[in-house]
């Protein structure tokens, strides 16, 4: 029930039993604020001691007991020469303006959000915003090693991206690579989706290229035991369903999934973020960090 803040359960529960948890006013000052703000542990439990009667959890481990194992490796890497340089430009840049004012109208909180974004690009591959950048991309290079491992010790791969035009570098690199691909995105009508499905899990194509929000749900890729996150989302639990189209019933070999991230960037700090909400997800079912509510303060946190 909740994605990102304590405010979407309080609307769940005042649909279903209005008054139950009280008006929002009222849950704010008693639940939200003193969990989202001061992490009260108090808070926490008085809160879950109140749902947890009306919602039922089934975890996959306690219903699927006989799927593999399942490994998580976050795998980093470090800018260098003219990518190092054109992330520090930036995170200067939208330093100065929050300190100059920037974010203090609730209009400016979409312009931080696409700055935010194209820090996130560059840490990618520079050619997603600058045309004309001829350097290398250190994440593009440790995912290309990454991936000719693994195939060549014979795995078959899920590439996940938020970044749709990503997709496309990594497909040309493929190509160099003269290793074998099909490719998923949000424009992929659901009856194409099904025939690269099949042709993934059927034949020996080796990896599936698949924007993040199109491989979320609904799919099933048993073919693939190697999952790679391109790019850190957010929300972490986003990542989780698309790391579940290859670990779900039908996987009969071991899962690895490998993060990549690169170091001092802004990712390191969103992984942060999903760490510091990883207890309070389990206890309060999936809160996640939101940037759109972000104070200014919390913001340069990401930048340092």
């Amino acid at each position: 029930p909740i994605e990102n803040n304590l405010a979407e359960l309080w609307s769940a529960f005042d649909f279903i039993m209005p008054g139950y948890l009280f008006n929002y006013a009222r849950f704010k000052k008693t639940f939200e604020t003193p969990i989202a703000a001061e992490n009260d542990s108090g808070a926490v439990k008085a809160l879950q001691s109140c749902v947890a009667p009306f919602i039922l959890r089934r975890m996959k481990k306690d219903v699927l007991s006989e799927l593999p194992d399942k490994t998580e490796t976050i795998l980093r890497t470090a800018m260098k020469g003219e990518q190092r340089k054109l992330y520090a430009a930036n995170v200067s840049k939208l330093r100065d303006g929050i300190k100059g004012g920037l974010g203090e109208k609730r209009t400016d909180r979409v312009k931080i959000l696409a700055e935010l974004t194209k820090l996130r690009e560059i840490c990618c591959d520079p050619s997603l915003i600058y045309e004309n950048f001829k350097g290398k991309s250190a994440k593009l290079e440790q995912c290309a090693e990454l991936v000719e491992s693994c195939v060549n010790s014979d795995h078959k791969i899920l590439l996940f991206s938020q970044f749709t035009s990503m997709l496309d570098i990594i497909s040309k690199r493929l190509d160099d690579m003269n290793i074998s691909y099909c490719t998923m995105k949000g424009s992929t009508r659901p009856k194409e989706r099904i025939r690269l499905v099949n042709e993934f899990n059927e034949n020996d194509v080796k990896v599936f290229l698949i924007s993040l929000k199109a491989g979320g749900t609904g799919l099933n890729i048993t073919g693939a035991d190697i999952v790679i996150h391109y790019d850190p989302w957010w929300n972490v639990s986003a990542e989780n369903q698309a790391s579940d189209r290859a670990y779900r019933i039908g996987q009969n070999r071991n899962v690895q999934i490998f993060k990549l991230i690169v170091q001092n960037s802004i990712e390191e700090n969103i992984i942060r973020l999903q760490r510091s909400k990883s207890e309070l997800s389990e206890l309060i079912y999936g809160k996640a960090a939101d940037i759109t509510k972000m104070s200014a303060g919390e913001i340069l946190e990401l930048l340092e």
